[in-house]
């Protein structure tokens, strides 16, 4: 690995292979009773998030504990950024102190390649803006990786607000690196500019019409409609976007009994996905969850101990 993860872009297929195959060492350390190993006794880890988040800065402050480094979180409204100091000034501040990794969230697209242009300490991207959200990415793949084994041919769909999703990018970054065949559905109005172009490019499909493709779908994964970055009406109403595009008990029925549901969280139930999808027996949105503990244990140990500390 690089020093940095600020893109799936940053990581190889040889890359992802060796994460994962780190993660399941680090998914065994969960069942301890101990949960504990001393690989990065000594470092320092600032979670330094100016958005809010559950899952990813707990995780990764889960992480960073039971691998024995010092981990402190900072938010943007616990920082010096609520008092008018620039983003600039404020990882300037952070890194001074002797960091070695900065595991950093923010609305801006870009922002965490900016930070890793101003520091020596490793720069985890946790999300930036409707950019990339690369760990997510990969602890979903991880996910997949373990339910269906190798994801070579396998069709994946993905279906939502894919105009602000982050971890619609990284995600097809990540799953066709691993052959994974992809296919995103969105309403036109969700459906990202320009994306023709890129499916072109990148080897994925675009579909509007999700009662067509999900019956051929290896795994589903569901994305969240962000209402928080939508200015203006990108469709009638709630529930005319539920009849269209969300994973009801009806099209529950279009899958096969074996097929992954995933979700990013978190959800809007009853919106995108009912609760009858969520709570499935096929439902592997809480083996993400726990995924991604092992996932970004195994991210910190090859950016910090590993041979990418070197990098």
């Amino acid at each position: 690995m690089k020093k940095h993860l600020l893109s799936i872009d940053d990581v190889t297929a040889d890359d992802i292979a060796e994460i994962f195959a780190t993660a399941a060492e680090m998914h065994d350390v969960q069942r301890r009773d101990v949960k504990k190993l001393p690989a990065l006794r000594g470092r320092t880890v600032i979670n330094l998030f100016f958005e809010d988040s559950t899952r990813t800065r707990s995780s990764f402050e889960i992480a960073g504990k039971w691998l024995s480094a010092d981990t402190i979180n900072i938010t943007g409204k616990g920082s010096s950024t609520s008092k008018g100091e620039s983003l600039r000034d404020t990882v300037l501040t952070i890194a001074s102190m002797g960091v070695d990794a900065l595991v950093m969230r923010h609305s801006a697209s870009g922002a965490a390649l900016q930070v890793s242009q101003w520091v020596d300490a490793s720069v985890i991207n946790a999300g930036d803006g409707t950019h990339e959200h690369p760990s997510q990415a990969l602890l979903d793949a991880y996910t997949l990786q373990r339910r269906l084994g190798s994801l070579e041919g396998r069709h994946v769909v993905m279906v939502g607000d894919l105009t602000h999703s982050r971890v619609f990018r990284s995600n097809v970054l990540c799953l066709t690196k691993l052959g994974a065949r992809v296919t995103v559905v969105a309403p036109p109005t969700l459906m990202p500019s320009g994306v023709t172009e890129w499916s072109r490019a990148a080897g994925f499909e675009t579909s509007y019409d999700v009662d067509a493709v999900l019956p051929t779908a290896d795994a589903v994964m569901m994305l969240r409609v962000q209402k928080e970055r939508m200015s203006g009406g990108f469709f009638p109403s709630p529930r005319e976007y539920t009849v269209g595009y969300g994973l009801t008990r009806d099209r529950l029925a279009l899958l096969g009994p074996d097929v992954p549901i995933c979700h990013p969280g978190p959800m809007n139930r009853g919106l995108e996905i009912a609760a009858d999808a969520a709570d499935a027996a096929q439902s592997v949105i809480l083996d993400q969850v726990s995924a991604g503990v092992a996932v970004r244990m195994a991210i910190l140990y090859h950016l910090l101990a590993g041979e990418g500390s070197a990098a």
